[in-house]
């Protein structure tokens, strides 16, 4: 069986070829631009490639209501020429196989639970660090959708007592995104956090606010397994800090070993590395088979 995969990111867009085993066979990447020109090459990639199905993992926000008449559109996105546009509907002019499309992060914790750091597990969350701060949500064996799509990048966090940084999220300014994503650990410290050393006092504040999202949503969801994956969380340091910070927040209320005595195997990065997305949207295009 061959699979077509897109991991749609804001910044870049990574297209695939894969089997139901979750190996990639052939991938490409490319720039994320205007909606016609991304797609477009995309279109060319799959073409002559025999596809069974096609899974798409898109960042968003995104429609998912498939009773809905804007199933498949990217909505409210910042990003240009994105709003409003119908990916899907505008693959299924190129392509008559079963489409699966979700977000970016919800492609990714369906690959960790199918393939990697979740196998076996009925539930788990997976938040990606990057351009962006997106949540994907696993529980009792499906993804979680609701009215939209989980968005815990968004939700807004306490300050650090020493940061007076102003957000970069245009909507809410002190969200995660805002305080925690790549750009703006670069906007605060005026270089990228890759350039930051180990023991910089960024990292710190950094886990000081990825402590709160996960003590917030270990105690809403009761996840098996948190996964932290993107561009941020590259930065192996953060780990162990953001561990500490999350276990300070619960404060030994949760009285589970996984959190008491081994948050190491509890907070986690990807099993997949940074194929997680696109082995995700193997996933979802198995499934819409």
């Amino acid at each position: 069986m061959r699979i077509g995969a897109i991991e749609a990111g804001g910044t870049k867009f990574i297209c695939g070829v894969g089997n139901e085993q979750g190996e990639i066979l052939e991938r490409i990447s490319f720039p994320t631009e205007a909606p016609e020109i991304t797609l477009e090459q995309s279109v060319a990639f799959f073409r002559d490639k025999g596809i069974e199905a096609l899974g798409i993992g898109s960042f968003g926000p995104i429609d998912l209501d498939r009773s809905g008449p804007a199933y498949g559109l990217v909505t409210t996105t910042p990003k240009p020429g994105w709003a409003g546009f119908d990916f899907v509907g505008y693959m299924k002019r190129f392509f008559t196989v079963p489409i699966g499309f979700d977000t970016d992060v919800n492609a990714a914790v369906f690959g960790e639970a199918k393939w990697g750091a979740a196998k076996g597990l009925d539930s788990c969350v997976y938040y990606t660090i990057g351009t962006g701060v997106g949540v994907g949500v696993y529980a009792e064996g499906k993804l979680v959708h609701g009215l939209v799509h989980p968005e815990g990048g968004h939700i807004l966090t306490r300050r650090h007592p020493e940061d007076n940084f102003k957000g970069v999220c245009p909507f809410h300014d002190d969200c995660l995104e805002g305080m925690a994503s790549g750009p703006a650990i670069e906007k605060r410290w005026g270089v990228k956090g890759n350039e930051l050393p180990d023991d910089h006092k960024a990292w710190e504040m950094e886990a000081y606010y990825l402590g709160q999202a996960l003590s917030g949503v270990i105690l809403l969801l009761s996840p098996k397994k948190v996964i932290l994956g993107g561009g941020v969380m590259h930065q192996e340091q953060l780990f162990p800090l953001v561990r500490a910070q999350a276990a300070q927040n619960l404060n030994g209320y949760v009285a589970s070993p996984a959190i008491l005595d081994d948050m190491d195997d509890y907070i986690v990065p990807p099993a997949l590395g940074d194929n997680a997305g696109l082995c995700g949207a193997l996933a979802l295009g198995i499934a819409a088979i």
